[in-house]
C-alpha cells in the first residue's frame, strides 16, 4: 500500500467518503466497477479544470495535481456521454466536476474535449480492502415499508438538462417554506454535484440529499429495480411526515433512461401530490406535454422552466394549453404556494 499526498482532495462524487477512511492506494489493475475510488493525477487539463468537494468547496486543478477520483456513467447532453471502462486503463476522462471519471464516447461539440487523469491505484481502507462509494451509504431505512399518508410530494421534470428545473425546484422551496411550511429536498437522478440540492437548502429546505447520500456517484444505466430502490430510500428517509412537502427532481428529460423509468413506475405515480414540467421554450414545452400524455399518461398541474421568463413564450403556450404558469426567475410566494397546495380535482 502506498500514501496518497498530502491535501489531496476528496471530491463531491464520493461524498459518502471520509478521509479517515482513506489510508493509502494500491497499484494494481482490475475491471473498473461503479463506485471505485481511484488515486490520479491530471495530465491535461480542458474542460474541467476544477474540483468540487464534498462541502461543496471548489478546488482549482493544474497539470500535475493529485486527487481521489471515482467510477461512473454520466448522461449530459450539453456535455458527455460517458461509461465505465470495460477494462483497466491507465488515462481517464475527467466526466463531471464531481471528479467523476470514465470514457467519454460522445460529447456536444459546444464543448471541450474532457480533461485527462492517469490512474495510479485504487484508494483502500487501513486493511487493505478496496473502497467502494456503494458499500458506504448514509442512508439505510430499518424499515423499509411506507407508511401513509405520507409528505406531499412536488415533482420536477422536464424536457431536458438546463430547461430550468432546478431553478424550479428551488422556487418550490422558496415558496413553501416562507408560507412556514416544512420543507425537505432531494434530487434522486443524475450525476453527482451538490450545486442543485445545496440550492433547494438555500431556499429553505431544511433537509436536502441525492443520490450520492446513497452512494451513488451517478445513476446513468442503473437498473430499473436498483433506480426505484434509491427513490424509495430517500422517500422513506425524508418524507415520513404528513404535514411536510419534499420536492424531487428529476435530472436531464423526461425521454432520459432512468427518469423516464421512474415516471413509468406506479411507485413514483401514486406519490405526486404536484407535476412541475420545465422547458426552454414553449415549442419544447407543448411537444413535451403531447409525450407526457402519450407515453407516460401524466398531465403537469404546472409548467415552468426557462421559457417561464418570456411573455411571448407564455403567450404561445396559453394557445396550446390551459396549464398553469409560473416563473421561476420572478416569483411571487403566495401565488406560487396556492399552486401547490391547493387539492387536486378529479
Amino acid at each position: 500500500m502506498k500514501k496518497l499526498s498530502k491535501g489531496f482532495i476528496i471530491p463531491s462524487a464520493a461524498f459518502t467518503i471520509s478521509a479517515k477512511t482513506i489510508k493509502g492506494y494500491l497499484e494494481i489493475e482490475k475491471k473498473p466497477e461503479i463506485g471505485d475510488l481511484v488515486y490520479g493525477q491530471i495530465t491535461r487539463i480542458s474542460q474541467h479544470n476544477s474540483l468540487e468537494n464534498a462541502q461543496g468547496r471548489i478546488h482549482n486543478i493544474h497539470k500535475g495535481s493529485y486527487a481521489v477520483f471515482v467510477y461512473g456513467n454520466r448522461y449530459a447532453p450539453d456535455y458527455y456521454e460517458g461509461l465505465i471502462p470495460k477494462k483497466h486503463e491507465a488515462e481517464v476522462d475527467l466526466m463531471a466536476r464531481s471528479g467523476l471519471v470514465g470514457k467519454v464516447i460522445a460529447k456536444s461539440t459546444k464543448i471541450a474535449d474532457p480533461s485527462r487523469v492517469q490512474v495510479l491505484g485504487y484508494v483502500c481502507d487501513k486493511d487493505g480492502n478496496l473502497i467502494n462509494t456503494k458499500k458506504h451509504s448514509l442512508i439505510d431505512p430499518k424499515n423499509k415499508e411506507k407508511k401513509f399518508p405520507r409528505a406531499k410530494l412536488i415533482l420536477v421534470v422536464g424536457t431536458a438538462m438546463n430547461s430550468g428545473k432546478s431553478a424550479a425546484a428551488a422556487s418550490c422551496c422558496w415558496a413553501l417554506a416562507a408560507m412556514g411550511k416544512n420543507v425537505r429536498a432531494s434530487k434522486v437522478t443524475g450525476t453527482a454535484s451538490l450545486k442543485d440540492i445545496l440550492h433547494m437548502n438555500d431556499a429553505g429546505a431544511t433537509h436536502y440529499a441525492d443520490f450520492s447520500f446513497l452512494g451513488y456517484p451517478s445513476t446513468y444505466m442503473l437498473g430499473s429495480e436498483e433506480m426505484l430502490q434509491v427513490f424509495n430510500y430517500l422517500d422513506l428517509k425524508y418524507a415520513n411526515n404528513k404535514d411536510n412537502y419534499w420536492v424531487v427532481e428529476l435530472a436531464d428529460g423526461i425521454n432520459q433512461r432512468e427518469t423516464a423509468q421512474l415516471l413509468k413506475s406506479e411507485d413514483v405515480r401514486k406519490r405526486i401530490h404536484k407535476l412541475i414540467f420545465c422547458a426552454a421554450d414553449a415549442f419544447g414545452a407543448i411537444g413535451g406535454l403531447e409525450v407526457l400524455k402519450t407515453s407516460f399518461k401524466l398531465k403537469p398541474d404546472i409548467i415552468s422552466g426557462v421559457c417561464s421568463s418570456s411573455p411571448l413564450h407564455i403567450k404561445e403556450l396559453k394557445a396550446f394549453t390551459n396549464t398553469p404558469v409560473f416563473n421561476s426567475m420572478n416569483v411571487d410566494a403566495t401565488t406560487l404556494y396556492k399552486m401547490l397546495t391547493v387539492k387536486k380535482t378529479n
